[in-house]
């Protein structure tokens, strides 16, 4: 039985209006959008005005110094992300398996990762199909799972949530093993776990940590909950490759991976202080659950060293 779409069939705007649509509600103004878009300002402007006539309703509210989404547009931007976001996958696949395109994966990487860490991630694939293009996002987790979600990337490396999306599974995952550093003139007691003196001085630091709001670092916080220390931090960052700099000149103490240890050229500059239990967290790359990906795609999960 055939269902008629009356609505799609009176074309209230196509999908180039969508795209549109979309670049305008990212950037909230008309110059950056239509800059993005590849048209002047007052094609993009007639193209969502037309739009708007044509289903009746605003979708934008107009003021001198920025545009904003009204009720209907939000409900319009939160439902046609994914297909936008599916029509553009669909028609990239095309591209790269059956006509002569040059082949894309598209990766998100979390800004908790380190340079370290990046070798593992590329080397392999690079020298296994060089043919393929690579483009990197440094974004944080939440981008990233609604960006692999929405079918903007083909993968991403994070620390992932307790609950992962249905659409989404894990390929690879590893356990990064953290390490205490200091600067390397930095006077510390002996590390027992139980040591008064010890617990003393690690309390009256100045501690380097990551973002609360990522969730190694609210991973590190509930440990040290764990470990009976209430730790007030001196200075909070969204890069362990920064915390290891700032450590270096003698800003403070702070956990870093300890395989970011490996990438920074002054090793010498920094000690790394002996401190059992030690904090981990879990890595990993994620990918949407599909029958069957882009062979090249396929081919960079299949030469990722973990």
């Amino acid at each position: 039985m055939h269902m008629a779409h009356d609505f799609l069939a009176t074309s209230p705007f196509d999908l180039r209006d969508l795209h549109h649509f979309h670049a305008l509600a990212e950037s909230g103004s008309f110059t950056v959008a239509a800059r993005n878009v590849g048209l002047t300002q007052s094609s993009l402007t007639r193209a969502i005005q037309g739009m708007e006539q044509r289903l009746g309703i605003s979708l934008f509210e107009r003021t001198t110094r920025r545009v904003t989404l009204t009720e209907a547009g939000l409900y319009l931007k939160q439902h046609s992300r994914r297909l936008v976001g599916d029509v553009d996958a669909v028609l990239k696949r095309i591209r790269e398996e059956f006509t002569e395109a040059r082949r894309e994966v598209k990766v998100g990487i979390s800004r908790s990762v380190t340079l370290a860490h990046l070798p593992g991630l590329f080397a392999a694939s690079q020298r296994h199909q060089p043919e393929v293009f690579t483009r990197v996002y440094h974004q944080d987790s939440a981008a990233i799972l609604e960006a692999l979600d929405q079918r903007e990337l083909d993968l991403g490396i994070l620390c992932p949530p307790r609950r992962l999306h249905p659409s989404l599974e894990i390929t690879h995952q590893f356990q990064d093993v953290f390490a205490l550093i200091a600067a390397r003139d930095a006077v510390a007691p002996p590390a027992t776990a139980n040591s008064r003196t010890w617990r003393s001085w690690l309390t009256h630091q100045r501690w380097l940590m990551l973002d609360p709001r990522t969730n190694t670092g609210r991973a590190m916080r509930s440990w040290l909950h764990e470990q009976n220390l209430e730790i007030e931090p001196a200075m909070e960052l969204d890069s362990f490759d920064v915390v290891i700099q700032l450590v270096a000149t003698g800003m403070g103490i702070g956990l870093v991976p300890r395989r970011s240890l490996a990438a920074f050229a002054r090793r010498q500059a920094v000690q790394r202080l002996t401190w059992k239990p030690r904090f981990t967290r879990e890595l990993a790359v994620l990918a949407r659950k599909e029958r069957k990906r882009a062979a090249h795609v396929q081919g960079f999960v299949d030469h990722i060293l973990f």
